[in-house]
Order: structure tokens, then sequence, then C-alpha cells
């Protein structure tokens, strides 16, 4: 039977009597688990800003464009040709499969002024679904009543950095500001979402009213239309089939052949939620695949050390199977003291790593995401790290034959 407590007793006497070549070998494994554990926890900083992201800006969306405009044969980009109108939105409403809300949306950048101070913002005109929409929620006052849309009333809705911007920690409900020379009350006020994935600020933006924005705010030559209709489905099983049904809607209502083109683009953002998730874990798994290939560089350090281990105490293995210590007894005692450089190891590892990953998030802005299945998941491997390249030099240890080893010089 194993005595453990003397083989762990004679392992920790034989890796103390060899300190520097001890924390040496242990070094591969350190870097190697700190790497991982920096690389894991950038990888899943990233995709939890990417899902923060996402979340803030609605999930199962459907954003409907107008189509480009040509001139002189050139492209001008989507939404510059107005085809897009109010009717196309409350139609899509009614006859569509799976629609939960509809909101049309155009939007454009005005000068705000409240007193002595103004503001360069984005104005847009929109309907009250579409906060739900977009996850905006309201912090104080209210949103568009029914009657603000049907009777084109000067409300607006503000987004906390106008709100900061214009009226510093005043409550800006019920004053008056001007959009343009256009005056309008504030009846809203926006919880903050912060920046987007792409770096705009969500809350630096004023809602009004969509009739009131054509009519009084938006110079237009093309009265009634719409930049944008957002469309939220009920769920992303139906979100296909409500594309589907959008795409046939808008053709019957802008009168488009099977062989024209559409002067209409959907986007689904569903799908590219769905893209850059996996593009991203792919990244992190990638990411912690590299920083794993020196926990190997490690293993073999570790296996390289213990060979020469072996050979440097070949008569102290010779004397104690004299005495009577079985193959067993030697085997195991080299895979302790491989075990325990590689867990000591791996234990610093995940300090430094920890340590490491704070530094890139505070001096380097990254978002960082340290987990227990990352710690575990480290230290894990590192111990199969010791175990599994420890072997072989326990292995050929234990094979010694006790007379040669007590001749070996």
């Amino acid at each position: 039977m194993l005595d453990l407590k003397s083989i762990l007793k004679m392992s920790m006497t034989s890796l103390k009597i060899n300190k520097m070549r001890s924390i040496l070998t242990s070094l591969g494994i350190i870097i190697g688990v700190s790497a991982v554990i920096i690389m894991l926890a950038v990888g899943s900083g990233a995709s939890k800003k990417i899902a923060s992201d996402m979340e803030s800006m609605g999930s199962n969306l459907l954003m409907i464009r107008s189509s480009s405009a040509k001139s002189g044969g050139v492209r001008m980009g989507m939404g510059t040709k107005p085809t897009l109108t109010l009717k196309d939105a409350q139609t899509i409403e009614q006859k569509a499969r799976g629609v939960m809300a509809v909101a049309p949306y155009s939007a454009e950048g005005k000068q705000v002024t409240y007193q002595n101070q103004n503001w360069s913002t984005s104005v847009a005109g929109t309907t009250m679904p579409y906060f739900m929409i977009r996850n905006y929620e309201i912090a104080s006052g209210r949103g568009f009543l029914p009657e603000d849309n049907k009777t084109g009333t000067k409300v607006a809705v503000l987004g906390q950095t106008v709100s900061r911007e214009l009226f510093g920690d005043v409550d800006p409900i019920g004053k008056t500001i001007r959009i343009g020379n256009v005056p309008f009350k504030v009846v809203g006020l926006l919880k903050s979402k912060g920046s987007s994935g792409m770096g705009q600020d969500q809350d630096d933006l004023i809602f009004i009213p969509i009739t009131t924005a054509q009519r009084k705010v938006f110079g237009t030559d093309f009265p009634g239309t719409v930049s944008m209709i957002a469309v939220k489905a009920q769920n992303d099983q139906v979100i296909s089939i409500t594309q589907e049904d959008i795409t046939e809607i808008l053709k019957k209502r802008h009168h488009i052949g099977a062989k024209q083109d559409n002067d209409f683009e959907i986007r689904n953002l569903a799908e590219m939620q769905e893209t850059i998730k996996s593009t991203t874990k792919t990244m992190s798994l990638l990411l912690g695949a590299i920083a794993g290939v020196s926990l190997i560089v490690g293993g073999i350090g570790i296996m390289n050390i213990m060979l020469v281990s072996v050979t440097e105490r070949t008569k102290e293995i010779g004397i104690r199977m004299a005495i009577g210590a079985k193959a067993s007894d030697i085997r195991f005692q080299f895979l302790i003291e491989s075990f325990i450089l590689s867990i000591a190891g791996g234990i610093v590892g995940v300090i430094i790593g920890i340590g490491g990953a704070h530094l890139m998030h505070k001096f380097a802005g990254m978002n960082i995401a340290i987990t227990l299945s990352s710690i575990f998941l480290s230290l894990g491997f590192s111990a199969a790290i010791g175990i599994g390249f420890g072997y072989y030099p326990a292995y050929k240890a234990s094979l010694l034959n006790p007379i040669d080893a007590l001749r070996y010089e």
C-alpha cells in the first residue's frame, strides 16, 4: 500500500533542495496559465460588451430602409431615395404576420437651444412604439400620446446627453426648447443607454412626433415619406415569416414587378447579432487556444527537467528500491513532484493573469470578464499537463534496476 504521507514529504524535500530549478520549471506553466486567463478574460469581456450593445439595440428587429438614388449612374447609398411612407408602416402593422410593433422613423441633425444654451444633436421623428422596439425607457415625464402624432403636437422627449448640455442638473420636464426656430415643450426624459457598439452616444438625441417632424421641422420634397420603418417581431421563430410578408406587402404597395429591383431594403438585425456573437465566440476560443500553446511548452519543460532529475537521482532511486520501495512508489513520487510543480505554477499563473487582465482594463480600456470557469479550466489543464508530461519520467524511474541504479555514478 502506498504511503502517501511519506511520498509527499520526500517529493517536497526534493523540490526544496532544487528551489531555483523548481521555480524555473514552473515558469512555463505560470506564463501559460496567466496568458490563458488574460486572453479568455478579454474574449469574454468583448462578448459581454457586444451582447450588451445588441440588447440596447433591441431584439428580433427588422429595419426597412428606402433604396438608393442614382445620379449620373452613381448610386448614392441606401436611404437616399425616399420610397417608404407612413401608410407603408400602417399596412405592415395591420397585415404582416408575427409583428409585435411597428414604428416609422426619420432623423436629421439640428441645432437646439434653451435660453442661452445651445447644442447640436440628432432630432428623430417617430411614434411611441419605437421606444419599446429599441429598448428606450422613460426616466421621468411621459412619452408620446396617440393624439401627439394625430395633431402634430410640438412635444419632445430628450436623451440624457441633450438634457445635461442644455439644462445641467435642472429638471427639463415642462421647459420649452427650440429646435431650429420651432418651440417644443419637453414632456419626457429617457434613461441613459450609453454608447453603442460603434461608439455612438445613444443618449445624444431628441425624439419628436413623426408628423410634427414632417410638417414643422424637416424640409422635404417628398411629404409623408420616412427614412426607415422599424419592426419588432414577436419572437425569433417568426421573424423570417414577418420579413417575407413585409417584402410582399411593400412590393404590392410600390407596384414592383417580379423582375424589378426592390425600392427598399430589409435588414434582419437578429441574423447580424447571431453572426457577431458566433464570430466573437470563435475569436475567444482562438485566443485561448493560442495562449494554451504556452501551457504545452511549459509541460514539455516539466518533462525535460523531470527526466534530468531521474538521471541525477538514479543512485537515490536504487537505494530506495533496495530497502523495499516498490516501482509504484517511485513512479508515484515523481508524478507527485511533477503535479506539484504544475499546480503551483497554475495557481501563481491565475493570480498574475487576474492582475494582468485588470491592468489591461485600467490602462488599455479593454472590457474584461473573468469567470470561475476560465480559472478552473486553467488550473485543471495545468494539473493535467503536470500529470501527462510527468508520467514518462516517472515511468522511466520506476523501471530502473536496483542493482544497476546502486552502481550508477
